[in-house]
């Protein structure tokens, strides 16, 4: 009788990877357009009401409700599992937290640039402006952190780990900026290594979204306010009013103090303080190598 011979037999395990790349993308795909449908609405309602404070606040509030609710909610139908990303506990302490830190950070800048003489005070603006001002940047805050944070780095990190996932992610989220009217390929550069990395790793090192939430909304709160321009998209109603002159290097230029060498520093040294940390509390997860793809040889008689 013959003996045995080799057929060939996937691997159980490879199988298994096979359909989790299948349901990354579809999973991917379902979370992306969940957020960005309330973003791309409530963002045009904002904007159409803007010269309304007092619906522009709430409008901008009640958009970043939707848009977390609707996180949680696709979360748990692709996922299978709760989204521990966004968790009621810790919520307020990670908004307060990460607010403090943007205002700060904005305030450092500004005070920077402020002693080589190219920005100025040069009076008080407007309540309704900056009420207004509130409910924009919450719903920007909120739908731009989930979208790039809760879904393009989350999902990404599981398949490319925190280094690549990081990087990547930073250049879409400086990319996207190049769609706003003062844009330059430099400022959508700084942002990328500026707000891209620092909030990137603000989420790696509290594994939470409250945090880069509360960073971006304190950031743009305290920029906007000052009277400053807010990444190319020119220069919001703020409770101040301001001048910036002098070189582009120290100031931004057209594009805004996110442009500014000062302001790139502040912030890759906060990132590098974030990563810190994550590297500390073990955070930082390696990439997720592909099963083999050679065939196993099973041996059956005949």
């Amino acid at each position: 009788m013959p003996g045995p011979v080799a057929v060939p037999r996937l691997q159980g395990a490879r199988s298994e990877a096979l359909r989790r790349d299948e349901g990354f993308h579809v999973r991917f795909l379902k979370q992306i357009v969940a957020v960005a449908a309330i973003s791309a609405v409530g963002s045009q309602g904002v904007v159409a009401v803007q010269d309304d404070p007092w619906l522009a606040l709430p409008l901008g509030v009640l958009t970043a409700v939707l848009a977390a609710l609707v996180y949680r909610w696709v979360v748990r139908r692709t996922e299978h599992r709760a989204p521990t990303d966004l968790a009621g506990p810790g919520a307020v302490r990670g908004l307060a937290v990460g607010t403090l830190i943007g205002v700060a950070a904005v305030v450092a800048v500004l005070a920077t640039i402020a002693l080589t003489g190219s920005y100025r005070i040069t009076g008080f603006g407007s309540v309704g402006g900056a009420v207004a001002l509130l409910g924009f940047m919450a719903a920007a805050a909120v739908t731009e952190e989930l979208m790039f944070r809760g879904v393009m780095f989350r999902v990404l990190e599981e398949h490319a780990g925190t280094w690549i996932s990081l990087l990547t992610v930073s250049a879409l989220f400086g990319a996207m900026h190049l769609l706003n009217p003062d844009a330059s390929l430099w400022g959508a550069t700084a942002i990328a290594l500026t707000g891209g990395l620092m909030l990137g790793a603000s989420y790696i090192a509290t594994r939470s979204l409250w945090a880069p939430i509360g960073l971006h909304f304190g950031w743009n709160v305290a920029l906007g306010g000052s009277g400053a321009a807010v990444s190319g998209n020119g220069t919001p109603d703020g409770l101040l009013e301001s001048t910036l002159s002098g070189s582009t290097l120290i100031t931004g230029g057209d594009f805004g103090p996110e442009g500014s060498v000062v302001t790139v520093l502040t912030c890759i040294a906060l990132a590098i303080v974030f990563l810190w940390m994550a590297q500390r509390r073990g955070h930082v997860r390696p990439r997720r190598h592909r099963q083999s793809s050679a065939p196993v040889l099973a041996t059956t008689s005949r």
